[in-house]
């Protein structure tokens, strides 16, 4: 009888997985060094600014899209995401006026890349901005409970006035 269970335990580990096959902290292979890199949701991950090594890592680990919310010229980042194969949209929000329009173009960005599948990495300088954006998007397209998104963006940084006032717009525009 206890062979047979297992059996049946070993066979379950063997089972693929349906659906996205998400990354997690610990088994985000390549990754150790990237700034404040987080897994927010199955299809979310965010962190600070990555190398072309970062990159090629994120895709050899699922990675099919990237959301960059910097500001300025990005045609060099849009050319290593060609060249890597990955989807690429650029938002630039300014440090210190996100605005409403940034965050309806970033979901725009995230309903796109979600209807075509892959998993998605938002990225900045430090994942400041991304740790906002990806908990306003758990919060108002995704419906997480607000306390569960909101550690890991506590965890990242601690917001200041101009990005605690940015949430509140936010957060009084899409959950009325």
């Amino acid at each position: 009888m206890r062979s047979l269970l297992l059996v049946l335990l070993t066979s379950l580990l063997l089972i693929p997985t349906s659906g996205n096959t998400a990354l997690t902290d610990e088994t985000s292979e390549g990754l150790s060094d990237l700034k404040n890199y987080q897994v927010n949701t199955p299809i979310m991950v965010s962190s600070g600014l990555p190398n072309r090594a970062h990159f090629e890592a994120l895709k050899a680990n699922g990675i099919t899209n990237v959301i960059d919310l910097l500001p300025g010229d990005r045609s060099r980042q849009s050319l290593v995401m060609e060249a890597l194969g990955l989807q690429y949209q650029n938002i630039g929000v300014e440090w210190g006026n996100p605005t409403l329009e940034n965050f309806d173009d970033y979901a725009a960005a995230m309903q796109n890349f979600e209807s075509e599948g892959g998993i998605t990495l938002t990225h900045c300088k430090l994942n400041w901005r991304g740790a906002v954006f990806t908990y306003l998007y758990r919060i108002t397209y995704l419906d997480e409970v607000d306390r569960v998104a909101r550690q890991d963006m506590d965890a990242i940084w601690t917001a200041n006035d101009v990005w605690l006032t940015f949430i509140k717009d936010v957060k009084a525009k899409y959950l009325k």
